[in-house]
């Protein structure tokens, strides 16, 4: 029965996020919120909320494991989304086709990446207030990288102006935070349901709740991203369907900071397991895959097949989930 209510919950998570994503772009449109960089977080947030509520409810039932395995689990699974679509549409070539600001982006999450790995290894137990110094060390870097961010995006405005603009919407402004208020109601719940049952999952299976956070549960809460990128690339938007990936997971190390905060007094990240290290080095060597794939086309000496880097990025995914999984 809980095998049911996981797939249900799953279910309705993705159809609400992906109303969710909707409304929110109707919204950012209508209330003159657009532009590359605004566009890319208020999408990243929305389809990141199944995120927000399943880290939450797992501190709520004493499952730190669960909780940040799902945060560094979901920004594993959104890089694989990202190669899995660029192998299935490789003659759109959507690298070659993003924009320059999404370099930038890559960056910030492999620093933020970075001190994750860091803090998981040291386990500092400082704290600040109640909550984790390694918490507000990640939060300094993630505010100051985000206003680099801006600046760097209001530089390429005219970039932006340029691209191919998405049909109008017939959608009315009332008609969208209405459907917005209802969508987000959903996802918190169905989202808290996702971190009950999957706990429940862990103990029935044996799996563990560190396989189960950054697997299980982080491929469902991530869903709603890959809808996302699909819709993105179909409307041949690729800094959109990029950019609300990479988005998604800056914005996921943000719920991590969240966790923490509500975890106290004791640090979320020293009271987890190490297995946690495994995810957060593939999640940097995935990010540098994807580097690559943005920065290569102006590398002429570092040329390779076009499917080649995505289809690398695809093998380690799958090795470093056999290794979270017999560690």
């Amino acid at each position: 029965m809980v095998f049911v209510l996981f797939i249900l919950a799953a279910t309705i998570t993705v159809i609400a996020a992906v109303k969710l994503s909707t409304y929110a772009d109707v919204l950012s449109e209508r209330t003159s919120l657009g532009g590359l960089l605004i566009g890319t977080i208020f999408l990243a947030g929305a389809t990141s909320l199944p995120e927000v509520t399943t880290s939450l409810t797992a501190i709520g039932i004493n499952n730190p494991d669960l909780a940040v395995g799902n945060v560094l689990g979901s920004n594993l699974f959104n890089l694989l989304i990202i190669a899995s679509f660029d192998l299935y549409f490789r003659k759109k070539q959507i690298f070659k086709g993003a924009s320059e600001s999404n370099v930038y982006t890559v960056y910030l999450g492999m620093l933020l990446t970075f001190l994750v790995f860091v803090a998981l290894t040291l386990k500092l137990p400082y704290t600040i207030l109640g909550i984790g110094l390694d918490s507000l060390i990640l939060l300094a870097v993630y505010v100051g990288g985000m206003y680099l961010l801006s600046k760097k995006a209001s530089s390429t405005e005219m970039e932006v102006a340029e691209e191919k603009e998405l049909p109008e919407t017939t959608v009315s402004l009332k008609k969208a935070i209405t459907g917005f208020g209802i969508a987000a109601v959903v996802i918190l719940i169905t989202g808290s349901a996702l971190s009950i049952t999957g706990d429940k999952i862990a103990v029935i299976t044996g799996l563990g709740s560190s396989f189960v956070g950054s697997f299980l549960i982080a491929a469902s809460t991530s869903l709603p991203e890959a809808v996302s990128v699909l819709i993105a690339i179909k409307l041949r938007n690729y800094n959109l369907a990029i950019g609300s990936v990479l988005g998604s997971n800056l914005f996921n190390i943000l719920i991590l900071i969240g966790a923490d905060v509500f975890y106290g007094p004791a640090t979320i990240i020293g009271a987890v397991s190490s297995v946690h290290e495994i995810t957060a080095i593939a999640t940097f060597v995935l990010s540098i895959i994807v580097l690559y794939s943005l920065v290569r086309f102006k590398l002429p000496r570092f040329q390779t097949a076009y499917w080649l880097p995505s289809a690398v990025l695809v093998a380690v995914y799958f090795v470093s989930s056999y290794l979270i999984f017999t560690h």
